[in-house]
Formats: C-alpha cells, sequence, structure tokens
C-alpha cells in the first residue's frame, strides 16, 4: 500500500510539474544574415563582407489565468561578418556591443489586447515601409533607404515607450506608442506619438501609420494585394518637418514565386524637400531569392539609389549616387 501510494503521488508531482510548465514558455530566436558586396559610394569603390541587420533573443509568456498573460522580449543585433555587438546600427540611443538595445519589452495581454512597457519599433514602420520589404526583409545595402520617421531621426529612438495594441475586430488591429522623452530640467523636448493599423482581409492587407516629435510629422499608407503567384503592393509617405519642409516618399514592390525562386523587384521614389532644393532621389532593387527551406535561402540583388545634386541618401557626400551587387544567405532560426 505504501508503494502505490508513493507512485499516486510520484504520478501527481509529475502532472503538477507538467501543469506549471504548460503556463510558460520562453523561445530563443534569431537570424543570421551575411553578403558578400561590391559597393560604389560616389567614385568609391569597395568589395567586402557585410552584416544583413543580423540577431538575436529571448522572448516568453506566463499564463496567468482568467485570459491574462505577461510576456517579455529582448532582442540583440550583432555583426554577423565580426561576430561583434551592434544594439540597433543606425538608429540613436541603442548603443554597441551585445545589449538589448533592439528590443527590451514587457507586457500585459488579455481579451482587452495587450499594454506594452518598454523599448521596440515603431509600429507604423511595421505597418507600411517593412511590410513592403519583402525580398530582404528591409535589411542590409537594399533596405529602403527614403523613409523617415521622426520618432527614430529627431534621437528618441525606440526606447521609453508605452504603447497599446488592441484585438483583432474582425481583420482589424490597431497600435497606439507614445516615446517618453524624459527631458531635463529646463528643456523643451517633447514625447513622440505613434499610431499604426493593419487591416487583413484574405488576399488583401492594407496599413496605415503615423508618427510625430514636436512638429515634425509623417503619415503612411500602405495596400499588398496576392493573387495567384503574384505579390503586388506600395505604399506612400508624407512628411512635415520643421527645418527640411514637406515631401511626398513613394515605394512599390512586386513579387514572383515559382516553387523556391522568388523573383524580386521594387522602385522608390522621394520627393524634393520643400526646404531643400535638388533633394529627390530615387531607389530600385532587383533580386532573387532561392528557399532552400522555411528557415535558410541564398539570394542575389542588385541596387541602386540616385541621388540629385541636394541628396545624400546612402551616400558619404550629397549629388553622388549608391550601387551594390550582392549575393548572401540567410537563416532563421
Amino acid at each position: 500500500m505504501q508503494k502505490m501510494t508513493r507512485v499516486v503521488l510520484a504520478v501527481l508531482a509529475v502532472a503538477g510539474t507538467t501543469a506549471a510548465m504548460a503556463q510558460s514558455s520562453v523561445t530563443l530566436y534569431g537570424r543570421v544574415n551575411t553578403t558578400v558586396e561590391r559597393q560604389k559610394d560616389g567614385d568609391v569603390t569597395k568589395t567586402g563582407l557585410f552584416n544583413n541587420s543580423s540577431r538575436f533573443g529571448v522572448k516568453g509568456t506566463e499564463d496567468l489565468g482568467g485570459g491574462l498573460k505577461a510576456g517579455f522580449q529582448l532582442e540583440s543585433g550583432f555583426a554577423s561578418d565580426t561576430g561583434a555587438g551592434t544594439g540597433w546600427p543606425g538608429l540613436p540611443n541603442t548603443g554597441t556591443g551585445i545589449n538589448f538595445g533592439r528590443q527590451s519589452e514587457v507586457n500585459l495581454s488579455g481579451g482587452f489586447g495587450m499594454v506594452r512597457l518598454g523599448n521596440f519599433t515603431p509600429e507604423s514602420y511595421y505597418a507600411t515601409a517593412d511590410y513592403v520589404g519583402m525580398h530582404n526583409h528591409d535589411t542590409g545595402s537594399s533596405s529602403d533607404a527614403l523613409y523617415q520617421d521622426p520618432v527614430w531621426f529627431n534621437g528618441l529612438g525606440t526606447k521609453n515607450k508605452v504603447g497599446y495594441r488592441s484585438p483583432s475586430f474582425g481583420g482589424l488591429t490597431v497600435d497606439a506608442a507614445v516615446n517618453l522623452h524624459e527631458k531635463a530640467a529646463g528643456t523643451n523636448n517633447k514625447n513622440g506619438y505613434d499610431l499604426a493599423a493593419n487591416y487583413n482581409v484574405g488576399a488583401l492587407a492594407l496599413g496605415a501609420g503615423y508618427s510625430q516629435v514636436d512638429d515634425d510629422k509623417q503619415l503612411g499608407l500602405r495596400a499588398l494585394y496576392t493573387v495567384g503567384q503574384f505579390t503586388v503592393g506600395g505604399y506612400y509617405q508624407r512628411n512635415d518637418e520643421t527645418l527640411l519642409g514637406t515631401r511626398n516618399n513613394f515605394r512599390l514592390a512586386g513579387m514572383y514565386a515559382l516553387g523556391a525562386s522568388e523573383f524580386h523587384l521594387n522602385v522608390g521614389r522621394a520627393n524634393s524637400w520643400s526646404n531643400r532644393n535638388d533633394s529627390a532621389a530615387t531607389q530600385y532593387t532587383v533580386g532573387y531569392n532561392y528557399n532552400l527551406s522555411k528557415r535558410t535561402k541564398v539570394y542575389g540583388y542588385y541596387t541602386r539609389v540616385n541621388n540629385d545634386a541636394g541628396a545624400s541618401y546612402s551616400v558619404s557626400a550629397p549629388g553622388t549616387d549608391f550601387s551594390s551587387f550582392a549575393v548572401g544567405v540567410r537563416h532563421n532560426f
């Protein structure tokens, strides 16, 4: 009898442990994305190995019962060509070395939606520019050189945010966030605000995003449609900034999928800022991806940015052009 009691207690203990484990989960994830490229910045040409926003992270959730969940996500960038930590290059206040400058978030979610606290990318970007960056996930030298968000360019970056994400209402979700400037006494810097909406129904995906810091603001609208093996989409962005004035920015993207192969083409055009003459630019990319699996692909592309005399997108001096021919491997885990 005592032996049977011990067996029963052991079974109950294992069952209790299994139930506890089922209530929470932690996942390690990441991306290693590296290219060999021949780049040209004006008259300067270089050939090398380049990182394309490689990253790793840890995320998890705990079921608190009653439909309430707690979650977290920590993400760090690293240079796949050297192994060094990068934070998030090109964005302010993300540091260097191995850190969680890309994302460091804690959240609570339930039937009411999700409340988010910490450091995370503006959802207006994901709803517009990132959504149409299909060929290389808007990374590396072929990433969108023309998109501009005042939350990033005014020094707030992605940090000190309080955000909310709504539940899905018939395919519609809405995100809202405020970047707390945490300004020092006597300064006049204001908080940043970000709004985004995504609506997905069948083959059609629509998005919109709005950001504002002080008097600088942007509005973006995006559409993407899939029919058979073709996916076509694009976005429109309107910027209004104190120093530069106003401008319009467009991008069109298309993909044709044939088995494991993908053929990509995208073209972007940023008109001149109203307060800066000859500041327009055009970017286009032609790419090919071959998916070895759901997680691994090899790819190649040619990208080019043509700058007017007063523009300096992707280059070190105004009026010069940028181009790159690249082949690479991307692995997600």
